[in-house]
């Protein structure tokens, strides 16, 4: 390990809002068993707000930025991790509580530290990262509450977004029929390159005025909330499912309880952040083998370094990205 080393640090109590590239060491890291060399991170819509403080995400400053992250193990003192070990971890407080993973160092809690399954590389693990984590476990949810392929289409809202595109990706293949609803129309040819059967622009929508209108998908997996995710409630068909993990558009959601008490609709609430272990590591077992996505390559549209960051977050707040960005520590 170097004396220093580079991270991208966020200082949210500052006047006014600061974020940048410093020098820092090891021991000024937060508290863990796990050091961590990181190989790579990614961008989140979350750590646009966090690196920009558009959003309060941020509970201690200063922290290192970064959700995500994926390296090599250079010390431990939990024997279950050894020097050279390739590891990854998502959320977990990760650039909330404690320094997340833009930096050439993090330090990790053992107990959320993920040894990186076979079939995976550091870099797919972190195309995936957050975004894929949280979708993949949107559809755990659903087939845990009954959701089954033969039941009909689910519907992906925020389509070109990175929940939304590799969403689209593991429904297809876990076996399910995936409709996309997206508001860049430019980009309808990619996304029915990477599964989707059908899509929709978001400015065509008209979810009608009753509580209930005639039932359109048999599920949906939303990351926009809001007038969205009301929507959605009335044209799911019965006893099947909406998986709400996202608020990209509002946190706000009006609706009435018809489609719950007289379709039987489930609405499944994903927080990914704070997954129990057990079914972290199922997740990632999945995504490593059966629902691993076929077009990792394609949904990555971009590979940064930390020096490049201001202008992800910029582009992604203002909805100019399509799929993930990776950044290479």
């Amino acid at each position: 390990m170097h004396q220093s080393f580079r991270a991208y640090r966020i200082h949210a109590d500052a006047k006014p809002y600061s974020a940048g590239i410093e020098e820092m060491r090891v021991d000024d890291l937060s508290a863990g068993e796990v050091i961590v060399k990181v190989a790579y991170s990614s961008v989140n819509f979350k750590d646009a707000l966090a690196g920009t403080g558009k959003g309060k995400i941020l509970r201690e400053s200063p922290l290192n930025g970064g959700i995500d992250v994926a390296g090599y193990v250079a010390a431990s003192t939990d024997p279950g991790f050894k020097e050279g070990d390739q590891v990854l971890c998502t959320g977990c407080g990760l650039s909330e509580t404690r320094d997340g993973g833009y930096a050439e160092y993090a330090r990790l809690q053992s107990k959320w530290t993920i040894p990186l399954p076979a079939g995976l590389t550091l870099r797919e693990a972190m195309i995936l990262g957050t975004a894929g984590f949280t979708a993949a476990l949107s559809v755990f949810q659903m087939t845990r509450n009954g959701q089954t392929p033969s039941m009909g289409p689910i519907v992906v809202t925020g389509a070109s977004g990175g929940v939304g595109s590799l969403a689209i990706d593991i429904l297809t293949r876990a076996g399910f029929e995936a409709h996309a609803i997206s508001g860049k129309v430019e980009h309808f040819d990619d996304l029915i390159a990477i599964g989707a059967k059908q899509c929709i622009s978001r400015n065509d929508l008209y979810w009608g005025q009753r509580p209930l209108e005639t039932s359109r998908w048999a599920g949906a997996i939303d990351s926009v909330g809001g007038d969205m995710l009301a929507g959605l409630t009335r044209v799911i068909h019965p006893y099947c499912n909406i998986a709400s993990c996202g608020m990209a558009a509002a946190a706000e959601l009006a609706t009435t309880v018809m489609p719950f008490i007289i379709r039987g609709v489930s609405l499944l609430g994903i927080a990914s952040a704070g997954t129990a272990r057990i079914i972290r590591d199922e997740i990632w077992t999945r995504l490593a083998s059966d629902w691993k996505p076929a077009h990792l390559d394609r949904i990555a549209t971009r590979e940064v370094g930390l020096e490049e960051l201001p202008g992800v977050f910029a582009m992604m707040l203002a909805g100019g990205s399509f799929g993930r960005s990776v950044v290479k520590v």
